[in-house]
C-alpha cells in the first residue's frame, strides 16, 4: 500500500498542475467532511439535548442559531490552514484565500455573539419585573457597536492591515460620507427601528395626517413607504418620517376584533320633561324597558316615601325623565344587539349641554373589522335610535332651514 501511494504521488508530481488541482480537491473535501461531522454530529447532540430541557423548548429561541453558526468555523480553519500546504499555488492566491477565510471567521463570530444577546434579551423578558427597566435598547445599541467593529475587521482582514489603519482614516471619511449619504443613513437607521420596534407591516392600515396618507401599507423600502389611500391613490412617505412624525397604525384594532362606534345624537333640550303616567305606562310597552321602569319606580317610590316622613315639600320629590329612559333603552339595545361585541367597552353617557343640543354618546364596538360591515351596523344602530325618539317625547335637534323659514312666513 505504500508502494502504491509513493508510485501515484511520483506519477503526480511529474504533472505539477493536475497535482495541484488534487491537493486543492482533496483540501475542499476535507473541509467539507469536517463541517458535515461537526453539524450532523456534534451540533445535533448539542441541539437535542438544548431542546430536551425548557430553554430549548421555547418558540421564540428557534431562530437563534448560536451553535449552527459557529460550527462553521471549522470548515473556513481548515482551509486557512491547508491552502499553504498545498504546492505550487500562487502567493497571492494562498493569501487571498486566508484573508478570506479570516474574514468569514470573524462575520460567523459577530453573528454568534449577535445571537447571544438576543438570547440574553429573550431570557430577561421572561423577568416578572421586566417591562419596568427594559434592556432591548441597550441590546440594539451593543449590536450596533458589534456590527460596526465587525465592519472594520472584516476589511482589515481582507486587505491585510492592522485595523488601527483603518480607524486612523476614519475619522476623515466619516464626515464626507455623513454628507454624501445623510438620507441613506438616516433611512437606515428607521428602517432598523422600524424593523426591530415592529411599528408598521406591509398590510397595515396606517394614518399619517401630516402627509394626508390614510391607507394600507404596500411597500417598505430602505428610504420609502408606499400607501395605498382609500381612495386608490398612493402617497410615498420618507421611512424616516415614521419616526419623527406621529401616525396611527390601526393594527391592533384589527387584531383585537372590535372596531369601535363613538358617536353622538343631538337631542332638543326642550324636549326633556318628566314622565307622567301615561307616558310611563305606554313605555312598559317595551321589552327592554320593562324591568328598568318597574326598578326604577321602586327605587323613586322609596326615596320619596322617606322624603314624605320627614315632611319635605312633594317639589323634591324624584321623578323619572324620558332622556334618562331613553339613555336606558339605548344601553339595554346595545346589549341584545348581535352587531355589537359583548366583551368590550359599551357604554351610552350624555356629554355636556351645547348651543347645537344634549349630546347622547353612544361608545361601543362592532364585533367585525371589515369595513363595509361595521359601518352596515352602525348605520342600522342610529336609524333605530333616531326612529324610536318619538316614543319617549324626545327631538332629534338641528338648525333651522330655508323650509322652516318659509313655513314661519306663510304662517304669518
Amino acid at each position: 500500500m505504500p508502494e502504491q501511494y509513493n508510485a501515484a504521488l511520483d506519477w503526480l508530481q511529474r504533472y505539477p498542475h493536475l497535482y495541484t488541482l488534487v491537493c486543492l480537491g482533496l483540501l475542499v473535501l476535507g473541509a467539507w467532511l469536517a463541517s458535515w461531522l461537526v453539524k450532523h454530529l456534534l451540533v445535533r447532540t448539542l441541539v437535542r439535548a438544548l431542546r430536551s430541557t425548557a430553554l430549548g423548548q421555547d418558540p421564540s429561541l428557534k431562530d437563534v442559531n448560536i451553535i449552527r453558526r459557529l460550527a462553521n468555523i471549522v470548515p473556513a480553519l481548515i482551509l486557512s490552514v491547508g491552502v499553504k500546504l498545498v504546492p505550487e499555488l500562487p502567493d497571492a492566491l494562498v493569501e487571498i484565500v486566508r484573508n478570506v477565510c479570516g474574514a468569514f471567521i470573524v462575520l460567523t463570530i459577530a453573528l454568534a455573539l449577535g445571537g447571544c444577546l438576543t438570547l440574553a434579551n429573550t431570557l430577561y423578558q421572561r423577568r416578572a419585573d421586566a417591562h419596568l427597566r427594559p434592556i432591548k435598547g441597550y441590546i440594539q445599541v451593543s449590536k450596533i457597536v458589534l456590527y460596526a467593529v465587525t465592519t472594520i475587521l472584516i476589511i482589515a482582514t481582507l486587505i491585510d492591515r492592522s485595523p488601527l489603519i483603518l480607524l486612523s482614516g476614519l475619522g476623515a471619511m466619516a464626515a464626507v460620507l455623513m454628507l454624501i449619504f445623510q438620507d441613506t443613513l438616516l433611512s437606515l437607521v428607521a428602517s432598523v427601528q422600524i424593523s426591530s420596534n415592529d411599528l408598521i407591516r406591509v398590510g397595515d392600515w396606517v394614518e399619517m395626517p401630516t402627509l394626508s396618507a390614510d391607507g394600507d401599507v404596500t411597500d417598505i423600502a430602505l428610504h420609502t413607504v408606499q400607501i395605498q389611500n382609500f381612495d386608490k391613490t398612493i402617497t410615498t412617505v420618507p421611512t424616516k418620517r415614521f419616526l419623527t412624525d406621529p401616525f396611527k397604525n390601526y393594527r391592533g384594532m384589527r387584531e383585537s376584533g372590535g372596531r369601535r362606534i363613538k358617536r353622538s345624537v343631538l337631542i332638543d333640550q326642550s324636549s326633556v320633561h318628566f314622565l307622567d303616567g301615561e307616558e310611563s305606562r305606554r313605555l312598559h310597552r317595551f321589552s327592554l324597558l320593562d324591568d328598568y321602569l318597574t326598578k326604577k319606580a321602586e327605587e323613586l317610590a322609596a326615596w320619596n316615601q322617606k322624603l314624605e316622613e320627614r315632611g319635605k315639600e312633594p317639589v323634591n320629590t324624584r321623578r323619572v325623565t324620558n332622556i334618562g329612559s331613553f339613555r336606558a333603552y339605548v344601553e339595554r339595545y346595545l346589549r341584545s344587539h348581535p352587531g355589537v361585541h359583548q366583551h368590550m367597552t359599551l357604554l351610552v353617557r350624555q356629554l355636556s349641554p351645547t348651543s347645537d343640543g344634549l349630546p347622547l354618546e353612544v361608545y361601543c364596538f362592532t364585533n367585525t373589522t371589515v369595513w363595509a360591515q361595521y359601518e352596515s351596523i352602525q348605520s342600522d344602530i342610529f336609524d333605530h335610535l333616531l326612529a324610536i325618539l318619538p316614543e319617549f317625547g324626545l327631538r332629534v335637534f338641528q338648525h333651522p332651514s330655508g323650509n322652516d323659514f318659509q313655513a314661519v312666513m306663510k304662517a304669518r
